[in-house]
């Protein structure tokens, strides 16, 4: 795999104390209570926990999707809440890097056009684009031919490579993982969680993966449980 520097200061990603609601009818339901949580750079963490538990709510709020009632998200040190919404969005586009569940690939572009397609907003000269693009896809074992292929021509395990290419193309600090292995069998989705796990100390990103699949958790550094919207160390219980 390829190893990427960066100047800029890594501390990963801290969230202190986040509590989020959402209207439920004429109350409020608690998604998130209290949630703290901190993953250093180089460390790869699992979220698991049953469908409803707030694991998807936990995710958004790391990725500054969406703004917690209380509390603070803070990726490299930087506190999201005290930022506008260009700054965030800036900081969501320069330090953070999301795989969705569903890999959303344009059905007209090729692996390395995915990879491009927004590039133009970050800056980068075309030529070291592409270069970058295609050592990235290389780096999650997808090569030569495989590069200029189109989404209906890649297995379900190939695309979401794709997905995770994408994700890593800006240089995240912070890497968000929202059941990558959800749509593969046990075989692709081990081979998914181990890249996944090379990435992070490859890279050094502070990665935080939800899954419910608690099989393939052996390559993580550190399980925390999610329930009723609480989270606590595997084992240490809620």
């Amino acid at each position: 795999m390829t190893t990427t520097t960066s100047t800029r200061t890594r501390t990963g990603l801290a969230l202190r104390e986040v509590t989020l609601t959402y209207p439920d009818g004429e109350s409020r339901l608690t998604a998130l209570d209290r949630v703290s949580l901190t993953v250093a750079p180089g460390e790869f963490a699992a979220v698991a926990g049953p469908s409803g538990s707030g694991k998807s709510s936990l995710l958004a709020v790391a990725a500054t999707l969406l703004r917690p009632d209380s509390g603070a998200v803070l990726v490299d040190g930087v506190d999201a809440g005290a930022l506008g919404d260009r700054e965030r969005t800036a900081l969501r586009r320069e330090r953070l890097g999301i795989v969705f569940q569903q890999s959303n690939l344009l059905a007209s572009l090729t692996a390395v056009e995915q990879l491009l397609v927004l590039e133009s907003v970050r800056g980068r000269r075309p030529r070291e684009a592409r270069r970058r693009a295609e050592e990235l896809l290389s780096s999650v074992g997808l090569d030569g031919a495989k590069q200029r292929r189109r989404p209906h021509q890649l297995s379900g395990g190939e695309r979401q490579r794709v997905n995770i290419a994408r994700a890593l193309f800006g240089d995240p600090s912070v890497l968000l993982v929202d059941e990558p292995t959800s749509a593969l069998d046990h075989e692709r989705g081990a081979q998914i969680v181990r890249l996944l796990a090379d990435i992070t100390r490859t890279h050094d990103t502070a990665t935080v993966m939800v899954t419910h699949d608690r099989e393939l958790l052996g390559r993580v550094d550190r399980v925390l449980e999610m329930q009723d919207g609480r989270l606590a160390e595997a084992g240490a219980g809620l």
